[in-house]
C-alpha cells in the first residue's frame, strides 16, 4: 500500500508561488477558514487600534442619530414621528436588497454597507438638516422674501450640501477600504446604500410634517396631505436619492479601475460624478416651479430616463465582473491552482449558486452543509477579487502590494479547495449538461466527512485512477511558464514546485 501522504501530495496539481524559497513559509501562513484577509495585530497609540476606531465611529454616528430624532420629534410631534418612521421604513428592504444583489458577484462585507446606510441616516442627514436651515434663514433674512428663500434653498443649497454630505461616505470608504473597492459596482452599492439611508430619514421628517398638517386640517384618506407624499416619495420616487449619489459612486468606481499613472482622471471622475448628481438633484428640486406640469414633465423625460440608463450600466458592469472571471482565471488553472472546468462555472451565477447547494447537500449534516456552502462561497468571492486584481494590473491599476495580494487570495482559494473545486466543477458539468443526471442520485466526492482527513473525496480515489488535478506528466496543451502574468508585476506564476502536504 502507499502512504497516504505521498498519495495527497501526488494528487494535488503543481502549486507556483512567486519565490520558491519561501514556499513553506508561504503556505504556512494560510489564515483561518471564514476569515477574509490577514489581520496583523498593531502596536502603538490607543487610536491606532481598529477596535477604538470602529468604536469611536459607532458612537459618533449614535450621537448624531439622537439628535436627529430630538429635531424631527420637535418639528412633527410623537405620533407624527411615529407615522413617519413606519411609512418610511417601506422602501428600505427594496433598495438594500436590490443593491445587494447587484453586489452578488463579488459581495462586498457588510460592514461597509452598513457604516454607509448608517452614514447617511444618522451624518449626512443631521448635516443637511443644518446647513439647510441656516442658509435659508440667512437667505429669507438678506431678501426680505421668505418664499423665494425657500426655493433657492431647495434648488441651490439643498443638492450642494447634500450630495456632498452623502458623497463622504463614498470617499471614506475609496479611501480606507480600498481593497474593498475595486470598480464600478463597489461605488454603485455603497453609494446606494448611503442614499437608501439619507432618504429614509428624511421621509421620516417630510412624512411626519404631513400628517400633522392633516391633523391640524382635519383631512384623511386619499385626499390627505401623507397620502400624496407618500405617493410621490414612497412610490412614484423611492429611487430618486440613490440615483442622485450613485452617479457619484460611478465616479469613484471609475476612478478605481484607471490606471495609477493617470492621476488627474482618478481626482476627475469622482468630481464630475458629484457635479452630475448636483445638477440632477437641482433639476428635480426645482421642477415644481417650472409650472403645473414640470413635475411631471422631469419625472418622465429626465427621471426614468435616467434611472433605466443608470440601472443599465450598473447590470453591464455585474456582467463584465463574470466576463472578467472567464477571461483572467484560466491562467490560474493552466497553472494547477483551478481545475479545468472551475473558470467557466465561477463566470456563471446559475453554476455558483449550483456549486454551493451541491456542497450542502452532499454533506452528511445540516450543520457540515451550512459550512461547506459557507465555504464555496467564500471560494467563489475570492477568486472573484483574485480576476478582478489581475485585470486591474493589466490597466496598471494596482500599487506595489499586488504580488503580496494575489499571494493571499491564493492561499484563501488553496485553504478552501478540498470542498468548492469539486462542486464548482460538478456544476460545471451540469450547467454545460442540464439532464446529465436527470433522475439519478449525484455522487458525492467529498465522502462522508468535511475537509480532509475522513475519507477520500476530491484528487484520491480508492483505486488507481487519478482524481481531479492529477497528473502523471505535463498537463496536455500546458508547457510551464506558457501563461505568465503580464508585466510588470512579476512572476507568480512561473514557479512550479509541488506544495508540501
Amino acid at each position: 500500500m502507499s502512504d497516504p501522504s505521498v498519495q495527497q501530495q501526488q494528487a494535488r496539481p503543481a502549486v507556483p508561488v512567486l519565490h520558491e524559497e519561501r514556499l513553506d513559509e508561504v503556505l504556512g501562513a494560510a489564515p483561518e477558514r471564514g476569515r477574509g484577509r490577514y489581520r496583523p495585530h498593531r502596536v502603538g497609540m490607543v487610536w491606532r487600534s481598529k477596535v477604538f476606531r470602529a468604536g469611536a465611529v459607532i458612537v459618533a454616528l449614535a450621537l448624531c442619530w439622537l439628535v436627529i430624532l430630538a429635531l424631527v420629534r420637535e418639528q412633527t410631534g410623537p405620533e407624527g414621528f411615529l407615522v413617519g418612521l413606519g411609512l418610511a421604513v417601506l422602501p428600505v428592504p427594496l433598495l438594500m436588497a436590490a443593491f445587494r444583489w447587484l453586489d452578488r458577484v463579488e459581495p462586498g462585507p457588510w460592514r461597509n454597507l452598513l457604516f454607509s446606510f448608517a452614514w447617511g441616516a444618522c451624518a449626512a442627514a443631521l448635516v443637511a438638516i443644518i446647513a439647510n436651515s441656516f442658509a435659508t434663514r440667512w437667505i429669507a433674512t438678506a431678501t426680505a422674501d421668505p418664499a423665494s428663500a425657500d426655493t433657492l434653498g431647495a434648488t441651490v443649497i439643498a443638492p450642494v450640501v447634500e450630495e456632498s454630505a452623502k458623497a463622504a461616505a463614498v470617499l471614506l470608504i475609496f479611501l480606507f477600504r480600498r481593497r474593498e473597492f475595486s470598480g464600478v459596482v463597489d461605488g454603485v452599492v455603497v453609494a446606494g446604500f448611503t442614499a437608501t439611508g439619507f432618504a429614509f430619514t428624511e421621509n421620516i421628517l417630510y412624512l411626519g410634517n404631513a400628517f400633522g398638517e392633516d391633523q391640524q386640517l382635519g383631512s384623511s384618506g386619499f385626499a390627505s396631505v401623507t397620502a400624496g407624499t407618500f405617493f410621490v416619495r414612497i412610490v412614484m420616487s423611492p429611487f430618486a436619492h440613490p440615483l442622485f449619489t450613485v452617479l457619484t459612486g460611478l465616479g469613484f468606481g471609475f476612478a478605481a479601475v484607471s490606471a495609477r499613472r493617470h492621476r488627474a482622471r482618478r481626482i476627475a471622475l469622482p468630481l464630475l460624478g458629484l457635479l452630475l448628481a448636483m445638477g440632477l438633484h437641482a433639476l428635480w428640486n426645482g421642477s415644481s416651479s417650472f409650472g403645473p406640469y414640470g413635475f411631471y414633465a422631469v419625472y418622465g423625460i429626465v427621471m426614468v430616463p435616467a434611472f433605466g440608463l443608470v440601472t443599465w450600466l450598473a447590470i453591464w458592469s455585474r456582467q463584465r465582473e463574470l466576463r472578467t472571471l472567464a477571461a483572467e482565471l484560466p491562467a490560474y488553472a493552466a497553472a494547477g491552482w483551478l481545475t479545468p472546468a472551475e473558470p467557466s462555472a465561477l463566470s456563471s451565477m446559475r453554476a455558483r449558486g449550483m456549486a454551493r447547494d451541491l456542497a450542502r447537500h452532499w454533506q452528511p449534516d445540516r450543520t457540515r452543509g451550512r459550512a461547506a456552502a459557507r465555504a464555496v462561497a467564500e471560494y467563489e468571492s475570492f477568486a472573484t477579487s483574485l480576476a478582478g486584481l489581475r485585470r486591474r494590473a493589466r490597466h496598471g491599476a494596482v500599487g506595489p502590494d499586488f504580488g503580496a495580494r494575489e499571494r493571499e487570495l491564493l492561499h484563501h482559494l488553496w485553504q478552501r479547495r478540498e470542498i468548492a473545486a469539486p462542486a464548482l466543477t460538478h456544476a460545471a458539468l451540469l450547467t454545460a449538461h442540464p439532464g446529465a443526471h436527470h433522475g439519478r442520485p449525484l455522487p458525492t466526492p467529498y465522502g462522508t466527512g468535511y475537509g480532509p482527513g475522513h475519507t477520500p473525496g476530491y484528487g484520491q480515489t480508492h483505486g488507481h485512477t487519478p482524481g481531479y488535478g492529477h497528473t502523471q506528466g505535463p498537463t496536455p496543451g500546458y508547457a510551464p511558464g506558457a501563461y505568465p502574468p503580464p508585466q510588470p508585476y512579476g512572476g507568480a506564476l512561473h514557479s512550479h514546485r509541488r506544495p508540501p502536504s
